[in-house]
């Protein structure tokens, strides 16, 4: 009996075959060791074919769904050959196979769809969500908290450091103190102190009704100090300067706040940030990070973007989590349209009496000799200029200071703090924001914006709700990846498919 004829003509899966048999899979899979002995290895392109519907069919498929889809589903058996493999050999495939080469098996499906369905590039809609970790909930480092506890060991060692130099008074020694300290330089100095008192670890006393000698306390304080400033500093290097946390369970987990708090005590949950980038209902990029904001992920999904495909979108079309200085000069190098929201776009364009308040700096009057004057006519006299933290093109903000505000009549509209007023300028942003409401106010603005909602937020819709992908069940961001690209992959044949069968059924 062939399997074939046991499912109907219009099956996903003859879709899918067919599609998969324009592409070269043999040179994924060049890397599998070959061994002279031991059992024959399974057929390694239906497996990549097995795994690949098993993520097109149900969003995330396990390993432990793979094996029995195998076994009972007429699809798998069909596209294994009525092979069998267990979990085990999906595991091994997906994680020493697969690894290496799933970027480039996403990238040349994507060209394959998007050549046979015309897809445009040019436009690209862009939406970042959060899944939560595989990680405790409860296992968190705080960056902040570790370098607090770092400051207080310090002053702990010195003051160990005072106390043992005390007991050297007697030959002279001294041991150098100061503010900071590496762990080395503990372990340097037990070991000193170990040599000259003639200290022997086996000879130490522990338990009740003991009493331990003076020595034997400060060698164990300095072994303790140099263990817990060791621990210190490798939560820092793991956090590293770009977050302010991880989780225990899984180091690449970034503590952030999620949309879905189940927990209902708003409370921070390891999660990543996984980034979308989509045209004609296609994912055309993804991305996963550790960064809470949306707006660190930008350049980086735009660069890998352009390795991919070799060129930079025209029009990349985001919400107002991704309006930066950063990233609008970033989208001005790169030849890219501004179609991004600043977080005040919308009180810009919806509050008439917030965008035509005279009181705002922004409609501060310049009189001819370039002097901002106030509704009271007071000059506001510069007073310097501040560089903008976290800027990576030296953003700088222009400090100016009212001349006098003393019997103003508008004191109360204009201004909260005693003293003169004090606003800041940076007239480039304020022309990037102008440029940008006049970019999604256009006609076209208009139909972009309404395009992002529909097809970026929508993908993410169809992802959690449809196909019920609402977590992430790896650890480790290299690992995330993978299985965020594996579900992608699936994605973008789930919806070739429907729009294969859409067209026949009409036809």
């Amino acid at each position: 009996m062939f399997l074939s004829d046991c499912l109907d003509l219009l099956d996903p899966v003859f879709t899918f075959d067919r599609f998969m048999e324009g592409i070269d899979l043999q040179k994924y899979l060049r890397k599998i060791p070959r061994y002279k002995t031991g059992r024959i290895r399974y057929n390694p392109v239906n497996m990549l074919k097995a795994v690949l519907f098993g993520f097109m069919t149900s969003g995330y498929c396990s390993l432990r769904e793979l094996e029995d889809n195998c076994k009972v589903n007429l699809r798998f058996m069909y596209l294994m050959e009525r092979e069998k493999p267990s979990y085990r050999t999906f595991g091994y495939f997906i994680n020493e196979i697969l690894s290496e080469s799933v970027e480039e098996i996403f990238a040349d499906i994507n060209r394959a769809i998007f050549e046979e369905e015309h897809v445009d590039l040019q436009h690209l809609y862009i939406d970042g969500s959060k899944f939560e970790a595989n990680a405790n909930k409860y296992s968190w480092v705080w960056k902040k908290a570790t370098e607090k506890s770092r400051y207080r060991l310090y002053k702990k060692i010195t003051e160990l450091f005072e106390a043992i130099n005390e007991g050297l008074a007697w030959n002279g020694t001294k041991i150098s103190t100061g503010t900071e300290y590496v762990p080395d330089y503990l372990d340097e100095i037990a070991e000193k102190y170990a040599d000259l008192y003639q200290i022997d670890e086996e000879t130490f006393v522990y338990g009740k009704g003991k009493h331990k000698t003076v020595q034997q306390r400060q060698y164990e304080l300095l072994r303790q100090y140099a263990a817990k400033l060791r621990e210190y500093v490798e939560k820092i290097e793991i956090c590293g300067p770009e977050r302010n946390s991880y989780s225990k369970t899984d180091h690449s987990a970034t503590f952030m706040r999620v949309k879905t708090d189940y927990m209902r005590n708003d409370q921070l949950l390891p999660a990543y940030n996984v980034q979308l980038a989509v045209a004609d209902e296609y994912i055309a990029m993804v991305d996963v990070n550790h960064y809470r904001s949306d707006m660190d992920c930008f350049i980086p999904l735009m660069e890998h973007f352009h390795d991919v495909y070799g060129f930079y979108p025209k029009y990349p079309v985001a919400d107002a989590g991704y309006g930066s200085y950063n990233n609008y000069i970033y989208c001005e190098q790169k030849g890219m349209e501004k179609y991004m929201k600043f977080t005040m776009f919308k009180k810009e364009t919806e509050d008439k009496n917030y965008r035509e308040n005279p009181f705002r700096a922004e409609n501060f009057l310049i009189d001819e000799e370039g002097t901002m004057r106030c509704p009271n006519r007071k000059a506001f006299i510069f007073q310097y200029r501040k560089h903008v933290k976290g800027n990576a093109y030296g953003r700088q903000e222009e400090i100016y200071q009212c001349e006098d505000c003393s019997g103003c009549p508008y004191v109360e509209q204009c201004k909260k703090a005693e003293g003169n007023r004090t606003v800041r300028i940076n007239q480039e942003l304020t022309a990037m924001h102008k440029e940008v409401i006049n970019n999604l106010e256009s006609i076209q603005g208009a139909l972009l914006r309404m395009n992002r909602s529909i097809q970026a937020e929508g993908t993410f819709g169809i992802l959690k709700q449809d196909r019920w992908y609402k977590r992430i069940v790896r650890k480790g961001i290299d690992s995330v990846r993978l299985e965020v690209l594996l579900v992608s992959i699936g994605h973008n044949l789930y919806k070739y498919h429907n729009k294969k069968n859409r067209i026949s059924t009409a036809a």
